[in-house]
């Protein structure tokens, strides 16, 4: 199947040329960008919608546009997830306290190509549960990277990051899933972050898409406060989330939102 913008699969998942990824890491370097440099801003005392005033403003400094502005109407240039909130966080005056660990994910607009990637950041101390909350879902992102390559299939990413968070006593939130991104925000597959081996659509060099696994330290449930937005553990447990825009290769998997700074992980840099 084929339409103006090239050919899409039978499971409606669109194959870009590579030549064109070139797009995407421009775009995914912006996003990191912006994320390495809000980084020093997140200690205690700080508020939520300052850091998404930084992320506003630099989006725009750097000749970018935010995705997430105007989105189903949507107005900030980021979701922060502070603690138990596992994703779309609203930024706004919560006060960041000693000890609060928070998600931060910025998507822009490049030159029409998409760059979405989110990562954790620490407030003051680090509690050494959240440590290895955090530790087991940067690792569990990394662990479905490397099962992207051509041949394998979406179900050997969501079965590898399932098993390895499993095996860590840790839960894999299942209402919310990767998706495909490219010179569109949202588009299939689903990307979901557990399943079986073999399992869902095969992959194919020129397929992009992120993989954005939510941890829970207790159970995987969550719901959707009356917001509409922002989603919590059930049970309250601390949630964590990584995330990376990538690309089918030849050969393997090209990662478009790599930290410029090597600052992907909060203990880093």
């Amino acid at each position: 199947m084929t339409d103006a913008q090239g050919r899409v699969t039978k499971d409606g998942i669109r194959i870009y040329d590579v030549a064109e990824y070139e797009g995407m890491q421009a775009a995914g370097h912006v996003a990191a960008r912006i994320l390495d440099e809000v980084a020093p801003l997140v200690v205690p005392g700080a508020t939520t919608a300052v850091l998404d005033d930084f992320v506003r403003n630099r989006v725009e400094e750097l000749g970018a546009t935010s995705a997430t502005i105007g989105y189903r109407g949507y107005k900030h240039a980021s979701c922060i997830s502070v603690n138990h909130v596992v994703c779309h966080g609203i930024p706004g005056p919560k006060i960041l306290k000693d000890g609060d660990i928070l998600n931060i994910d910025v998507t822009v607009i490049l030159d029409g190509w998409f760059g979405d990637t989110s990562r954790m950041y620490v407030a003051g101390n680090l509690s050494r549960k959240a440590e290895r909350l955090i530790q087991v879902t940067h690792d569990a992102l990394m662990i479905g990277i490397e099962q992207v390559k051509p041949g394998n299939t979406f179900g050997d990413i969501g079965f590898a990051i399932q098993r390895y968070v499993e095996a860590q006593r840790m839960s894999v939130v299942r209402d919310f899933c990767g998706h495909g991104v490219g010179r569109v925000f949202h588009a299939p597959p689903n990307v979901l972050h557990y399943g079986r081996k073999g399992a869902g659509a095969v992959l194919e060099e020129g397929m992009i898409f992120t993989i954005e696994p939510m941890v829970n330290l207790g159970r995987p449930e969550t719901k959707v406060l009356s917001d509409d937005w922002t989603a919590v553990t059930r049970d309250k447990s601390l949630s964590a989330q990584f995330e990376h825009s990538v690309g089918v290769t030849a050969d393997g998997v090209e990662i478009f939102t790599l930290s410029p700074a090597d600052r992907f992980h909060p203990t880093w840099g």
